[in-house]
């Protein structure tokens, strides 16, 4: 072996180890993985609500459409680096999907990838944002840097990751049970959120800046690093990765071929980029409720306290509704409350109705955090999940880089166009998932009983 290949070879050796890769998966049947699955449920439920919990606990003291915009706010007044949070906050999660589940498939472990690259790509981040409130006095323009180089950092790490992540929880869970996991576990989550949220208000009351996003930041820190130790304790039923390898420029070239194909798939994917350019506004509101009205920095907690209540009442109700229903009304009615969301920012004469504003973008982020990430699990046989939940999101990531980027160009001219747009955009979302697109799940039984039923 050459000296030029031995750093290249232990590359691969560190990497395969921390994979779990070199080790092989016994095939088993359907009915043998079933029961492994039912066995472990209550466990993988327990484990992976506590991962919920703290995460979204964790996630309250940084959210992307109250606290951080805050932030920002007192470093810079430029609607282009407060846009920037919303392009990073959904565009990063969802648009390096597609690029990494060709990866995913081929691993017949989804786990390691979710635990042991994970806290690399997605956890350690967050202690670089409690640095960039550490220099904010002194150093505002290095804080914003460091911030946006971590915050990018954990949003593009957790999207390189989701579709194992997706893919372990399809493989935990049954389809029939999945919508009232994630329910429940967005409830629990939402709850603490609230919790959370009541917390942050205090903090940015009671101490000055920077000390209170300092205290703030870290508080998110140390919750999403314990969810983290939550999610490893999974029992993920192992398989082996099925169809053939393909290198990366023969997964992107058949993508093409899918969509088309895919008639019911492909107008989902134009409905959901409607409803992600329908959030164009959301990093926003309040900053324009700010600019109207001069509210104080402690009131900015109590809208992610009443974000957090409509998304806790809608999490639990979607939860039940996407078992018995399907996926898709759940997006109807989260797409229907974003547009009453953005009218009504658009038309409120007073501070008072921002709450409101706040409590349906609640019940949206409900919907899209339930409904949204399972409902791509159903399009497709399991084997091809990776590839559709790519597909899907990245799509989605792209939209949702636009959208705030357009929000931002449109709030420098009027925040009144900025909510009407947005408001048009989710109503135009909301016509294509009830008219065009089909329910995923009952679409998929009626061509299996159909192909069933061919001689």
């Amino acid at each position: 072996m050459s000296r030029a290949r031995i750093p290249r070879y232990h590359l691969r050796r560190a990497a395969a180890t921390l994979l779990q890769s070199d080790r092989p998966v016994a095939p088993r049947g359907d009915d043998e993985i079933a029961a492994e699955v039912e066995r472990n449920y209550r466990w993988n439920f327990t484990v992976n609500l506590l991962d919920g919990a703290f995460f979204w606990f964790g996630l309250s003291f940084i959210s992307s459409s109250t606290i951080v915009p805050l932030f920002i706010s007192k470093l810079t007044a430029s609607p282009l680096l407060i846009g920037l949070v919303a392009v990073i906050a959904s565009g990063s999660w969802y648009l390096p999907q597609l690029f990494t589940a060709n990866f995913t498939e081929r691993m017949p472990r989804k786990k390691p990838i979710v635990i042991n690259l994970g806290f690399f790509l997605e956890r350690l981040p967050m202690w670089g944002i409690v640095l960039s409130a550490v220099l904010a006095t002194r150093s505002p323009a290095l804080a914003l840097l460091v911030f946006f180089v971590s915050y990018a950092w954990h949003g593009l790490g957790a999207g390189m990751i989701a579709p194992a992540w997706q893919e372990l929880l399809a493989r935990c869970f049954p389809v029939n049970r999945r919508g009232r996991f994630f329910g429940i576990t967005m409830f629990i989550g939402a709850g603490t959120a609230a919790a959370g949220a009541a917390f942050s208000t205090w903090l940015l009351k009671t101490f000055p800046f920077s000390q209170n996003f300092v205290l703030t930041f870290t508080v998110a820190a140390i919750a999403i690093t314990l969810s983290w130790v939550f999610l490893a304790l999974t029992r993920e039923p192992e398989q082996p990765a099925e169809g053939p390898h393909r290198s990366s420029r023969q997964f992107l070239a058949q993508l093409p071929t899918i969509v088309r194909r895919d008639h019911n798939f492909r107008r989902f994917l134009v409905a959901r980029a409607l409803l992600a350019l329908g959030g164009l506004g959301t990093g926003f509101i309040t900053v324009s409720a700010i600019y109207r009205w001069q509210i104080a920095d402690s009131v900015v907690g109590i809208y992610t306290a009443v974000s957090l209540i409509g998304q806790t009442a809608g999490t639990l109700v979607f939860g039940f509704l996407a078992d018995r229903f399907g996926h898709k009304l759940s997006l109807e009615i989260g797409a229907l409350a974003s547009a009453l969301a953005f009218l009504v920012a658009l038309l409120a004469p007073s501070p008072g109705w921002i709450f409101a504003v706040f409590f349906l973008l609640g019940i949206t982020i409900s919907a899209l955090l339930v409904s949204g990430i399972m409902v791509n699990l159903e399009f497709c046989e399991p084997q091809r999940r990776p590839t559709y939940v790519g597909i899907a999101n990245t799509t989605i990531g792209i939209a949702s880089i636009v959208a705030p980027l357009l929000g931002a160009w449109l709030a420098s001219f009027s925040y009144g166009w900025l909510f009407g747009v947005g408001a048009a955009a989710n109503l135009a979302a909301l016509i294509a998932l009830h008219w065009w697109v089909k329910e995923p799940r009952w679409a998929a039984a009626i061509e299996l009983s159909q192909a069933k039923d061919t001689p």
